[in-house]
């Protein structure tokens, strides 16, 4: 051991092998890495008989491992990207591989692996675990210790409370599996909001997280475009061909890059997020989501209100030829609903005039499928108004419901604020929405101290698209889906490296301006 010690201590490995390789003290570990790789692969492929394939799959959690040890926020990043490029439901007539991987199953569920019955977690659960196992077990060998703490803690505190508590509860006389099916997303959002911040701390690691979501969003929606170009530039009768999330996740690319013009971002980033506004916006005119536009239209609208009066001009005197524009073409085609054209205010109309069951059954019938729905929700409130039903457990039906081709219907309806009403009750429910407008306050608040103009448009992306998620799960299932959550959890956790930036920005100034008047 002391021979070996001394061989290094002497550079002969720098002498040797890292400096014909072209590598320093600091690159070195590359080489170790890549060695442990090849020596992996070769083990794999003694046990699996040659299989190229079986040993590729088998190096890509082993690859996981070594880079999450050497780099915690890299793993983020691609957990981040699987998340958002990765479907969780099918599109129906569509089966790309983004939704066959099955990157959301359990790992007993999942084709191409060999079944466990205990495989009851999933990939990112797996990945969660990893993260946060080698980030605790690493903090005894950092030299400064810290933890960075979260924005309203203590709303925080008693949402989790009360969430949890309505979880134990339901499970007492409910289904054990549904009440997890139900909860796990909104675990998701408050491991992200707890975990973000202890690795996401600077304006660097901030646009890597923007730009990955950007990237990701964009290649949603390309895909999206390339079934319409496919189908002869027509939807050819099908609701959607995206997923229900994608267009609410173009939304706060959208937030940002507004901000990025607003708050006067100099450079080629802000064109070259303008440039990918072009997919996106085609991407969210073909997802057709009533529920997207109506968050859209809120967002920006919240938007103008955060800011202050010199801006609000700003925002008018940019954004009026367009608002023109669009206001132009809702009024040609507002009374023309058979044009191939009108599209989006067909969606929009749907939402603001009840639909023609003639005309349009599809918009009619969606309709009344939700409008039961709240009507056996309220009638369901009525039961235990205080605490809730608890999750795990059906809602009242006294307006029978159609079949639908979701097996969780009895337990989640579209609505999925009033979900969570019924379901936490009215304790629950004062509790979620304290913790969200909180933190959306919060948000304002450092949009305000910030003067950087790229981090006040991301805090302002941050703190919309809370309310981008609210606006859309009043209308649709939102608040259960994975993918909303792990991302709206990762937007929320920015806010404390926002929030650290605003006050050394405050410190600089002030010390900039102490300086000044010593020197007057």
């Amino acid at each position: 051991m002391e021979l070996i010690k001394n061989i290094y201590s002497n550079g002969l490995f720098n002498q040797l092998l890292y400096r014909p390789l072209g590598l320093n003290k600091n690159s070195a570990p590359s080489i170790w890495i890549t060695a442990a790789a090849l020596a992996f692969v070769y083990l794999m492929l003694l046990l699996t008989d040659g299989n190229i394939i079986a040993s590729g799959m088998a190096l890509l959690p082993f690859m996981l491992v070594i880079i999450t040890i050497y780099k915690i926020e890299y793993s983020f990043y691609i957990l981040l990207f699987c998340v958002l490029f990765f479907d969780q439901f099918g599109i129906p007539g569509f089966e790309p591989f983004t939704y066959t991987t099955d990157y959301f199953r359990n790992l007993k569920e999942i084709s191409y692996l060999p079944y466990i019955p205990a495989g009851v977690v999933n990939p990112i659960e797996l990945h969660l675990m990893l993260m946060l196992g080698i980030w605790f077990f690493s903090l005894p060998l950092k030299r400064n210790l810290s933890f960075s703490g979260i924005p309203v803690w203590p709303a925080f505190t008693l949402f989790l409370i009360t969430f949890i508590y309505s979880f134990v509860m339901g499970i007492r006389t409910g289904e054990f599996l549904v009440a997890l099916w139900e909860v796990r997303a909104l675990f998701y959002l408050c491991f992200m909001y707890l975990f973000v911040p202890q690795i996401i701390t600077t304006k660097k690691q901030i646009k890597v997280v923007v730009w990955v979501s950007i990237i990701c969003i964009t290649l949603k929606a390309l895909q999206a475009v390339h079934r319409f170009i496919a189908l002869g530039f027509s939807t050819a009768g099908f609701q959607t061909l995206t997923n229900h999330e994608d267009p609410v996740f173009a939304s706060t690319i959208f937030i940002f890059a507004i901000g990025l013009v607003i708050f006067g971002l100099k450079g080629k980033e802000k064109w070259l997020v303008l440039l990918f506004c072009i997919p996106l916006i085609l991407g969210f005119y073909v997802g057709l989501r009533r529920a997207a536009y109506a968050g859209l239209i809120i967002s920006i609208a919240t938007f103008f209100v955060l800011l202050p009066t010199s801006e609000q001009i700003r925002f008018v005197k940019k954004g009026l030829p367009y608002i023109c524009l669009a206001l132009i073409y809702v009024g040609i085609f507002w009374n023309f609903s058979n044009s191939r054209f009108a599209g989006p205010v067909n969606l929009i109309k749907s939402g603001l005039v009840k639909p023609d069951k003639e005309t349009n059954y599809q918009d009619y019938y969606s309709n009344l499928y939700r409008d039961f729905e709240d009507y056996n929700l309220a009638i369901t409130i009525r039961r235990n108004p205080v605490t809730g039903i608890g999750f795990g457990n059906k809602y009242d039906m006294p307006l029978k419901l159609a079949n639908i081709s979701f097996p969780l219907r009895d337990y989640i309806p579209h609505n999925e604020i009033f979900w969570y009403l019924i379901k936490t009750g009215g304790v629950g429910f004062l509790m979620f929405w304290i913790f969200f407008n909180s933190f959306a306050f919060r948000g304002t608040q450092i949009l305000h101290q910030l003067k950087d103009p790229y981090l006040k448009a991301v805090c302002a992306m941050v703190t919309i698209a809370v309310i981008n998620q609210m606006v859309v799960s009043y209308f649709d299932l939102q608040l259960t889906y994975y993918r909303n959550m792990i991302y709206l959890g990762t937007l929320m956790g920015l806010l404390p490296a926002l929030k650290a930036i605003a006050q050394e920005d405050e410190e600089a100034r002030a010390i900039s301006e102490s300086i000044d008047n010593n020197y007057e």
